[in-house]
């Protein structure tokens, strides 16, 4: 795994992305760190929720999600903006899989029990840059919600 990871790192560095799998975790990964970290606020559900959603949407094990988070803070802390990720993200998933993506970063953002308004930036300039429409953004942002009022 750890192999891997330094594969994915050297290719984007080059901006020349071979491994599609490995890449698409870490994509979404930085995409997740984002949101958790867009408060400035590190707290501990969300980390937890982060690990959670990655573990599910990609079948990891504890180990393997560590190794990517790991890449992701480093990306994260890195990267200028999104779309080397983004533009990753919709060469390889269809519309309702980069749907899916975004109700996973507002999960993030709920995690906490609070919205803070830079989260909600953050997700609006990703599901942007994921072509989603304004209405499928809305309708991420409340079945998130609904979920959360359910809890």
């Amino acid at each position: 795994m750890l192999t891997k990871i330094r594969i994915f790192i050297k290719n984007l560095q080059q901006d020349n992305v071979v491994n599609n799998t490995l890449s698409l975790e870490i994509a979404t990964a930085v995409l997740l760190f984002e949101v958790m970290r867009a408060d400035h606020k590190f707290e501990d559900n969300e980390k937890h929720k982060v690990i959670e959603l990655l573990q599910s949407q990609f079948q990891l094990d504890k180990h393997e999600v560590q190794d990517v988070l790991a890449v992701a803070e480093d990306e994260s802390h890195h990267a200028n903006d999104f779309f080397r990720y983004t533009t990753l993200i919709n060469e390889h998933y269809e519309l309702s899989d980069r749907i899916k993506i975004v109700e996973l970063l507002w999960q993030v953002a709920y995690a906490d029990g609070h919205l803070d308004i830079i989260e909600e930036h953050i997700i609006r300039r990703i599901a942007d840059l994921l072509h989603l429409r304004h209405g499928e953004f809305i309708q991420c942002k409340l079945k998130v919600q609904n979920q959360q009022a359910e809890l």
